[in-house]
């Protein structure tokens, strides 16, 4: 686990890749790997300063070794043993995606008698101190008030669409299941992060018996949910003031980018859990992989998810926590633990209709999101300007709109037991 003492900040610096001349590591891997530090500084062509990327021992060792997954509770094979078929046809066409293909349907109306007022909207918001309905504003975006600065992306409405999408995504590329761990009748459900509510409240449908509860450090869910559905302001990484064996099943999901101590929230969670009861933690690893040598090291989706990285390791957190997790259950004392790992492309390059439409949900949350997911960590973490945020953000969209790149993120999926 990423640790949160001593953190250091880069000095200003221009970012990498802001001319059409790359500094990208000279070793063609196959994937962009991650760095575990803030760029380094070293002299361009130009004479000026660039973040180049820093790499450690360890990940030059890894970076051509295939990750395996564990056999997943779905009996699927490991995702570096399933190729995903390429829509030749679609990349010879070099076809680009309209703003109308990265819509969802995002105006759900709650007027079925099965719903009600959610308590963030009545009593308990009432009690609310001011600075939980505060927000902060930076760089054109919203943030949250309550523990400011905890989490380093918007809370605003453009970035509430793109949630809601990417929970389209993920339960697509999960099957269309809310969830993989085997629940047989859960009669208390905690969702950390809960984000929009987007998950509470299809999971409050699905089980009208159970009481769903959803915590978040901004209190953006809607007033109208289901009847058994109730959101809570709070920060999961505080201590828990819940009784031991509380819940049948606590959920978590795209957590990695605003979790410190996952050991300490992992011990907190095995004791509210009820004997038997289970935890899931879904996370996309922005770790861009390629099968077919599409995507070279200069590929500027997978230098932005690196540069993200570092400037969220500058304050304890690491991003790519799922590879650390299923360790982390273990040690807290969870069984049975089961890992699945997709694959998860980026584009409509694939041939399968199923993974094509995965895909094109994956590249429009990420093409929508690109202003917010860079310009609150890179601005605070690695101190680059506004405008050279939006600089760099031109190579990102044009390598993530590029067709004849066959890029793909895993996502990771992994359950875990509480003993009897």
């Amino acid at each position: 686990m990423a640790s949160s003492s001593n953190p250091t900040t880069a000095p200003a610096a221009v970012p990498a890749g802001l001319t059409e001349s790359s500094t990208a590591a000279a070793a063609a891997a196959p994937a962009v790997e991650p760095t575990t530090g803030p760029p380094a500084l070293q002299p361009t062509a130009e004479g000026s300063s660039a973040a180049a990327p820093v790499e450690t021992a360890e990940m030059a060792a890894t970076a051509s070794t295939p990750i395996s997954a564990p056999e997943a509770g779905a009996n699927r094979p490991a995702p570096d043993q399933t190729a995903i078929e390429v829509d030749n046809d679609e990349v010879a066409a070099a076809a680009s995606i309209s703003s109308d293909d990265n819509t969802t349907d995002n105006n759900s109306s709650f007027s079925d008698e099965g719903y009600a007022e959610s308590s963030t909207g009545t009593n308990v918001t009432t009690s609310l101190s001011s600075s939980v309905r505060d927000y902060q504003f930076e760089n054109n975006r919203r943030y949250h008030k309550f523990h400011e600065g905890k989490y380093h992306f918007p809370n605003d409405e453009p970035e509430q669409a793109r949630e809601d999408m990417r929970h389209c995504m993920m339960v697509h590329a999960s099957g269309g299941a809310l969830h993989y761990a085997p629940l047989k009748n859960p009669q208390k459900v905690l969702d950390i992060g809960t984000g929009t509510g987007i998950w509470a409240i299809d999971m409050g449908d699905e089980y009208p018996e159970a009481e769903v509860i959803g915590i978040d450090l901004s209190p953006i869910q809607p007033s109208w949910v289901p009847a058994n559905v109730r959101f809570i302001v709070d920060d999961a990484e505080q201590p828990w003031v819940t009784a031991p064996a509380t819940y049948d099943y606590i959920h978590v999901r795209n957590m990695a980018s605003a979790i410190k101590h996952w050991d300490r929230l992992m011990e907190q969670v095995f004791t509210a859990l009820k004997p038997g009861g289970w935890i899931e933690i879904q996370d996309i690893n922005w770790i861009y992989r390629c099968d077919d040598d599409t995507m070279g090291p200069d590929y500027a989706v997978g230098q932005m998810a690196k540069y993200i990285g570092q400037a969220l390791m500058n304050f304890g957190i690491k991003l790519y926590s799922p590879d650390d997790n299923p360790a982390r259950l273990e040690t807290a004392g969870f069984v049975d633990i089961r890992n699945t790992v997709d694959k998860v492309p980026v584009g409509t390059w694939p041939r399968d209709p199923n993974m094509k439409m995965i895909g094109l949900y994956n590249r429009s949350t990420v093409y929508d999101g690109l202003h917010g997911i860079t310009m609150g960590p890179l601005t605070r973490g690695l101190k680059w300007t506004p405008e050279e945020v939006e600089l760099f953000l031109v190579r990102v969209r044009r390598d993530l709109m590029n067709p004849r790149i066959h890029s793909y993120v895993h996502m990771h999926t992994l359950c875990g037991q509480k003993p009897y």
